[in-house]
């Protein structure tokens, strides 16, 4: 029997311009990627705390596969958490990354499985 695996998308996110000027101190181009549980910052460009914090809940989710169906496939456009600031910040899956389960936890895989219902 082979190893037990999963896979997860590596990430993009990106500041982009919205309908609105800037009023944060949000830069055009600027953001980060997701490779499994890291967050690569872009080299010396700011992000703001505000909006890394609004956009962390959705990067798990964004990071595995989904029904065609779902919101989460489909919105990759995140508004800044400022409403008076026009800033966007795409998501875009870059690339994909087996893992080891054995890697990523020490619990035991079990034998029923409630989440997999």
């Amino acid at each position: 029997m082979s190893e037990p695996a999963f896979t997860l998308y590596d990430l993009r996110v990106e500041t982009i311009a919205g309908e609105r000027p800037f009023v944060c101190s949000h830069e055009l181009g600027s953001g980060f990627e997701v490779r499994g549980e890291n967050i690569v910052m872009d080299a010396g460009k700011p992000f703001s705390l505000y909006a890394l914090a609004a956009l962390l809940p959705l990067i798990p989710a964004k990071q595995r596969p989904l029904n065609d169906h779902d919101w989460m496939a489909t919105d990759h456009v995140i508004a800044c958490p400022d409403p008076h600031c026009g800033a966007r910040f795409r998501i875009s899956r870059i690339g994909k990354r087996r893992f080891s389960r054995a890697e990523t936890t020490v619990e035991p895989l079990p034998e029923h499985n409630p989440w997999q219902e």
